[in-house]
């Protein structure tokens, strides 16, 4: 690994972390090491998805990536009819989930989420992607998100978030910073991995977030999970 090394195979230069490549088959480790409780996440959306998945339900996942959560909701649900759609803009990503993750009631589709027409939903997740979307443009994929769910359906998203003050961002900045050295991480590459992310990764604080979900029009939220920056949001229609 040269200069530019990010941990786990993975290279990227400053400002340009993609989601494209030959890091795609490295991804799905990286990501697992990089987010706290990245698996006890999955594990809650499986859980409060009980609650929202009906026998004929239409599910999205937003920046589905490698597909792996798509797939852990389309195998809990096998007796029903719901069908299960995981989206992302990187062919890569598509490519590789279709070839790792089958089952009858799953698939997997290149596109760009702002200009997709959503059917109408009982469930959409997201799980760490909302924050690599322009924030000029936010807003506008929260707002269709609410018109394609059913009344009474959920968005579950989890999200990076920045704190409400500069204390408390440095304090979750050190934080997370001494997390990413228990997994291994060099103080380099977690640099790099900060460089390669600017301008890329732009996250809300919390309160930014519910704004914007009150501005598409749901009423219902509730954080549901918090480790640090990292959070899950649940909002129902």
């Amino acid at each position: 690994m040269g200069k530019n090394s990010v941990g786990d195979n993975i290279d990227s230069g400053n400002a340009a972390w993609k989601f494209s490549g030959e890091m795609v088959n490295d991804f799905e480790d990286h990501v697992a090491k990089s987010v706290p409780m990245y698996k006890e996440g999955h594990d809650l959306i499986l859980k409060i998805s009980d609650y929202f998945v009906k026998k004929d339900s239409v599910c999205y996942e937003i920046g589905t990536s490698t597909g792996i959560l798509s797939y852990k909701l389309a195998q809990r649900f096998q007796d029903r009819e719901a069908k299960f759609i995981g989206l992302d803009i990187e062919e890569d990503m598509i490519h590789l989930a279709k070839e790792k993750y089958k089952l009858p009631h799953l698939a997997f589709e290149a596109a760009d989420v702002l200009e997709y027409k959503f059917k109408p939903s009982d469930f959409i997740s997201s799980y760490y992607v909302v924050q690599f979307i322009r924030p000029s443009q936010r807003q506008q994929l929260i707002d269709k998100i609410y018109q394609s769910l059913n009344w009474g359906g959920a968005f579950l998203y989890f999200e990076k978030v920045r704190a409400p003050d500069a204390r408390f961002q440095d304090i979750m900045t050190g934080v997370y910073n001494e997390y990413k050295l228990e997994q291994g991480y060099t103080a380099e590459q977690i640099v790099q991995k900060s460089r390669s992310l600017k301008g890329v990764l732009e996250p809300f604080s919390t309160q930014g977030n519910i704004d914007m979900l009150k501005r598409a029009g749901f009423v219902d939220i509730m954080s549901v999970a918090k480790f640090g920056p990292f959070e899950g949001m649940l909002a129902i229609k």
